[in-house]
């Protein structure tokens, strides 16, 4: 026979699924459920624990325990996508919105990166299912797309477009770091100040090792988890 927390677990996380408790809204108080099970409240905290360490449930201060939204799983394999195949191969909307599109003098480290000395500066904020889910800056060496800004990247796809420029993505390196939003990427990601965020480096080549991209992104921590698969 199961411990009774783990019956009450399957039976929250099956009120979960059905939309008995929704997204965003408070589940029970651990009084008001423990009533319910006819249980004590230290099985019920187990049971939210379990929720709780799982991503399905989160605790917060003054407004109780909430159900969170499903997670994204961004997975890292060795084929190169963009954002939107990635997002659409997982069953859901993808949008941009660009912030700004510009030619501008490249930093010391940024002609380390690119080899360059102007570059084009594109930041987009991009969307999942119209959610806000990441903030992304990209650099890419101006004498190599100058025509880029005739396009509109909340319609195009950087990569497909270095590909149209025989300067396909071969290879990326990326470095994760985790950060805390400040009150600018608060307000963009819809999320609280401090929340944590998923901080890459991105560092993109052609076939001939020539550098096409580099891109900082933040990913929302709340939304998204990344996988990460390698092979020998």
């Amino acid at each position: 026979m199961s411990a009774m927390y783990l019956d009450i677990r399957n039976d929250l996380l099956d009120k979960i699924d059905s939309g008995f408790y929704p997204v965003g809204e408070t589940i029970p108080t651990e009084m008001e459920l423990a009533s319910q099970y006819h249980v004590s409240r230290p099985t019920i905290r187990q049971a939210i624990s379990l929720l709780v360490d799982q991503g399905i449930l989160e605790k917060r201060r003054k407004r109780g325990t909430i159900v969170c939204a499903p997670k994204i799983d961004q997975g890292f394999t060795q084929t190169i996508s963009s954002f939107d195949s990635e997002i659409h191969q997982k069953g859901h909307s993808s949008q941009t919105k660009v912030l700004a599109f510009q030619k501008e003098e490249a930093s010391d480290e940024i002609k380390e990166i690119l080899r360059c000395d102007e570059v084009l500066k594109l930041v987009r904020l991009r969307y999942i299912d119209h959610t806000p889910n990441v903030f992304v800056t990209t650099y890419m060496p101006y004498p190599l797309f100058e025509h880029f800004l005739d396009l509109d990247f909340s319609k195009e796809s950087f990569y497909d477009q270095c590909a149209r420029c025989d300067h396909p993505i071969a290879s990326i390196t990326r470095h994760l770091e985790v950060v805390s939003a400040d009150e600018t990427l608060a307000d963009l990601l819809q999320i609280n100040q401090k929340d944590p965020l998923f901080y890459f480096h991105s560092y993109g080549r052609d076939p001939q090792g020539i550098p096409i991209e580099y891109s900082i992104s933040k990913y929302r921590g709340d939304t998204n988890s990344f996988t990460f698969t390698l092979k020998k």
